[in-house]
């Protein structure tokens, strides 16, 4: 079936033809921003500041006059179209891991578009349940899902991007969930980008992805932009395809001190995760491989396909007053849909290859009958799979409003917001069973079973307010604070049986304060404390009773109160920058977050439920540099990491309950992360680069405490050192420009083709070798072992980018 993204694309191509057709003498107006206009002003007792470059940075989500980089309290990363371009193939994930410091990238289910991204061990994931600590937003509207705050990452037009900029820390302006860091994602438009672009590349893995825009700004002040992105993948992993597409049209008007447009967005994909693969496991033969090493591009089991759908309108206006005083204001509707299939091990199956671990004798009397209660026939017809189907419907409408201003020696920034939602979540099981590949069929004699369903809605209010204030000639004080308001309501059915609706409310205020210092022309120290919090979600508040476990994503109950997790950070730094493209930031942070929220075990069970967990901590170090020499360009990031448990708890990891305490580290999250890159303009129309990733090795999710399986009482501790190892990555680029407007790009990934996972954790191994146990047959146990996200083989991508 074509992709809803490759239906569009006509129709895409038709509007950017009827868009060239406008205005033949159209006239380039100024690229959108205003603030270097309204900056605060260097005074003439202090020329030396004069002659640093004027780098202008927002620091709320909506756009305004914004402050100088120099006078931020905290170290923000930056990235635009204009002068950071993506290497060939890679999108907005990819690229991030790449350049920016403290990003790493956890390939859980192996699609590129589907991505956990961690920043300073704080994650933005697509993964339902996943505890979330970064608020990501595309021109001031959050996209953050309402239901679990996980992110689309499908569903960004990327091909409408224009500047990137990752805030880090527990930064109240940007609202709930900013935890660890925000993300805000600014799009082109006609005025920014105008002209034509586009870029066509493939790959040896079978990625496909094309990438259309066009640009116009009138001269009778009208400006528009499109843009368009469809992208096909066959997948280096079997039964791993994908599909996505989307589209990006926005139409607006600047007339004096006036601007507005209106954005629409729309985007739908076919992805497939294929997720972990099992490793080494232990049994009573000693250490066994598992399907990894013998099959790296195998899928444990299949399908598991996720479906995304996004209609979403955004309108924005500007309006100055003066040099000094800006309003800015948006209002948007979103509606997203969400679809997924995937197939399991039957519950009830697991149970039996549990308890009949030991066989059948000849008469098909259980060999453990203290054990097992099944016979032989009874297991032989028992379905060993369950075909699962999830149903998420969700729609979101809010404004918000921000004036900044300058008065005298402050820089003021006022402003609101307001977010509405409601969703619709339904999970549905039906019987199946495993063929020998590993494919789940459902049964079609049975019926597809409701386990559980929500709805709900939830309703924010935020008011912030900042102020920067220049002390003496050399120093800023910035102080800010948000208060924020919000009611979450659920309606929760398990099965047949429906329970009263249930209401939570959070409020909390929540403070900043930072100061930066100008020792001298190039050299700037600042230091900042900032505060923010985060709310339960819907998906947690269904799963937190301990009288009523579940296993996510099913079996929501009843809603007990959790309370909301409160993160404040430290930070404080240098950054100093010379000529010739030389300068060198460093930072250093901690983070701790009070009552974070952990899934947890329930006794001997395989289920858990959600609580609050009292302490853990994020504090480490990021170091960036560059420097230009000649016709050489070189950059550096380095990050250290120790994200760890501050109390005493007990986590449950979907197969071991392991018992934490202050100083336990996190699992998934390296210690060190180094990124080299290295580029050359060999000659005037061919440019040559590399690049390094180093990354330190990391725990397994089930492993932290060093053991790999639960203690027992009277029997020794069965230690195991299960990390997935540390990797570098080496990757080359070329491009090449035989003319003007024309661009020949390459890259190779993974040069050295090294074989390296990005991910662990401890499960049960339910296919040793590829071979689902069946004691009906023979003996069969059910070994814990080491499940690993595969890395990505060699790859070779090739395209064409061409621009007028």
């Amino acid at each position: 079936m074509m992709a809803a993204g490759s239906r569009r694309l006509p129709l895409a191509c038709a509007v950017l033809l009827a868009l060239a057709s406008m205005q033949a003498q159209a006239q380039q107006a100024a690229p959108g921003g205003t603030g270097g206009a309204g900056a605060l002003a260097v005074p003439n007792d202090y020329p030396a500041l004069a002659m640093l470059s004027v780098d202008i940075i927002g620091v709320a989500p909506l756009p305004g006059l914004g402050v100088e980089r120099r006078l931020l309290p905290y170290s923000v990363q930056t990235a635009s179209a204009k002068n950071s371009e993506q290497a060939p193939g890679e999108n907005l994930s990819e690229f991030m891991a790449r350049n920016l410091s403290g990003v790493n990238v956890n390939e859980i289910s192996g699609s590129p578009f589907q991505n956990d991204i961690t920043f300073r061990g704080f994650r933005a994931s697509p993964v339902l349940g996943t505890s979330q600590g970064i608020s990501v937003y595309l021109d001031g509207v959050r996209v953050n899902e309402p239901f679990g705050d996980v992110v689309n990452w499908d569903m960004l037009p990327e091909a409408a991007i224009g500047s990137v900029l990752l805030v880090p820390g527990s930064n109240p302006l940007y609202g709930l969930n900013t935890l660890g860091g925000a993300l805000a994602l600014t799009s082109k438009s006609g005025r920014s980008h105008p002209g034509f672009e586009a870029d066509v590349s493939t790959s040896s893995s079978g990625q496909r992805r094309s990438d259309l825009a066009y640009g116009i700004s009138g001269a009778d002040h009208w400006h528009a932009f499109l843009a368009a992105t469809v992208f096909n993948d066959r997948g280096w992993r079997e039964h791993s395809d994908g599909r996505l597409g989307n589209a990006y049209l926005k139409l607006g008007r600047a007339s004096g001190d006036s601007d507005w447009s209106l954005a629409l967005l729309a985007g739908s994909s076919r992805l497939v995760g294929n997720g972990l693969l099992p490793s080494y496991r232990v049994t009573e033969d000693g250490l066994q491989d598992g399907l990894y090493e013998s099959q790296r591009r195998a899928a444990y089991t299949f399908p598991d396909e996720t479906r995304n759908r996004l209609r979403q309108a955004v309108l924005a206006i500007t309006q100055r007053y003066g040099e000094r005083t800006e309003l800015s204001a948006n209002a948007y509707v979103r509606n997203s849909r969400r679809d997924t299939v995937n197939g399991d091990v039957a519950d009830e199956y697991a149970d039996y290859v549990r308890d009949c671990a030991a066989g059948f004798l000849a008469d098909g009397a259980a060999a453990d009958p203290a054990s097992c209660h099944d016979s032989q026939s009874e297991g032989a017809a028992l379905h060993t799979a369950s075909f699962n189907t999830t149903r998420t419907r969700q729609t979101g409408r809010g404004f918000s409003v921000n004036l900044s201003t300058d008065l005298a020696s402050h820089r003021l920034v006022l402003g609101t917001s307001y977010d509405a939602s409601s969703v619709s979540f339904a999970q549905f099981t039906q019987a199946a069973d495993f063929t020998p590949q590993r494919a789940v069929l459902a049964d079609g004699t049975a019926e597809r079973e409701a386990e559980s369903s929500v709805t709900g809605s939830a309703h924010s209010w935020g008011l912030y307010a900042a102020d920067t204030w220049q002390l003496a000639p050399a120093t800023h004080l910035t102080a800010s604070a948000r208060y924020n308001l919000a009611r979450v309501s659920n309606a929760l059915v398990n099965g047949d049986a429906a329970q009263p609706e249930e209401r939570f409310t959070y409020r909390k205020l929540n403070p900043a304060v930072g100061i930066t210092h100008d020792a001298n022309a190039a050299l700037t120290l600042f230091a900042n404390l900032s505060q923010s919090n985060r709310v339960p979600t819907v998906i947690e508040l269904g799963c937190a009773d301990p009288a009523q476990p579940c296993r996510l994503p099913v079996g929501l109950q009843s809603d007990p109160y959790l309370k909301q997790v409160v993160s404040r950070s430290v930070e404080a730094g240098a950054r100093w920058t010379a000529g010739r493209g030389a300068s060198v930031s460093a930072s250093l942070y901690r983070i701790v977050n009070r009552d974070d929220i952990l899934f947890r075990s329930a006794g001997a069970t395989q289920q858990g439920y959600f609580s609050n967990f009292s302490r853990t901590r994020h504090q480490g170090m990021d170091l960036n540099a560059s420097a230009q020499a000649g016709t050489v360009t070189a950059r550096l990031a380095y990050s250290y990491l120790d994200a760890s448990y501050d109390a005493d708890g007990e986590l449950f990891t979907g197969a071991r309950n392991v018992k934490v305490g202050p100083g336990t580290r996190i699992a998934g999250l390296p210690r060190h992360t180094l990124k080299l890159g290295l580029d050359w303009r060999a000659m005037p129309a061919l440019t040559l680069g590399a690049d390094l990733q180093a990354v330190s090795d990391m725990l397994s999710q089930g492993n932290e405490d060093g053991l790999r399986a639960d203690p027992v009482e009277g029997e020794p501790l069965k230690y195991a050192d299960w990390r997935i190892r540390g990797y570098a990555l080496l990757s080359l680029r070329a491009s090449y420009r035989p003319a003007p407007g024309w661009e020949l790009f390459a890259r190779v990934g993974n040069v050295t083709n090294r074989r390296y996972e990005s991910y662990g954790a401890v499960a049960l191994d339910m296919f040793p070798q590829g071979r689902l146990l069946q004691p009906h047959d023979n003996p069969a146990e059910a070994a814990l072992a080491r499940f690993v996200a595969p890395g990505a083989p060699r790859s070779v991508v090739a395209g064409l980018r061409y621009r007028f």
